[in-house]
């Protein structure tokens, strides 16, 4: 007569992974928290994400609600994201992060070239037109020269800005 609780040699045994109540409701937050980022970015950047129909309209849906009911819509965005993969999204919002902290360090580098040619004049105009050649020299001069006319006169930085336009276009055009 076999035993019920001896189990044949031929069956494999399963490890059973224990997971706490506390865990399980730390992932679903995390979930919910990656969905409150999602709802918080403008639709045309959401279209540019891997997300699933029924999330994309619950997304949708959050983003127009207000109070009480947009924070029960941000639960359900958690519980639609238990059923799918959350990696593609998650690697899809830190490529738009990290894209956009480029795009700002770029524009500080530029802000700071745009001081330097104007505090500096000709140095910082022969370094502009080592990095982009296809710079006009006269006119950065011109608006060097203006911009430091309007900073001494306490007027509005019209050429400082002019300058700082005409550089963003210039390293554009070079990527």
């Amino acid at each position: 007569m076999a035993r019920k609780n001896q189990k044949a040699p031929w069956e494999e045994e399963e490890e059973i992974i224990w997971v706490s109540k506390t865990e399980m409701k730390n992932d679903m937050l995390e979930l919910q928290e990656l969905g409150e980022e999602l709802v918080a970015l403008k639709p045309s950047v959401l279209e540019k994400f891997p997300l699933p129909d029924e999330l994309a309209e619950a997304i949708r849906d959050a983003q127009r609600f207000k109070n009480e009911a947009r924070r029960r819509q941000l639960q359900y965005v958690g519980k639609v994201m238990r059923n799918i993969d959350p990696e593609p999204i998650q690697a899809a919002l830190d490529k738009f992060r990290n894209k956009h902290s480029q795009n700002t360090a770029v524009l500080h580098k530029l802000e700071e070239l745009r001081d330097r040619v104007i505090a500096d004049g000709d140095d910082a105009i022969a370094d502009v037109l080592e990095m982009y050649p296809a710079a006009d020299r006269q006119r950065l001069r011109q608006l060097a020269r203006q911009a430091r006319k309007e900073k001494e006169q306490s007027k509005t930085p019209k050429a400082a800005r002019e300058i700082f336009q005409t550089l963003k276009d210039l390293n554009d055009e070079e990527f």
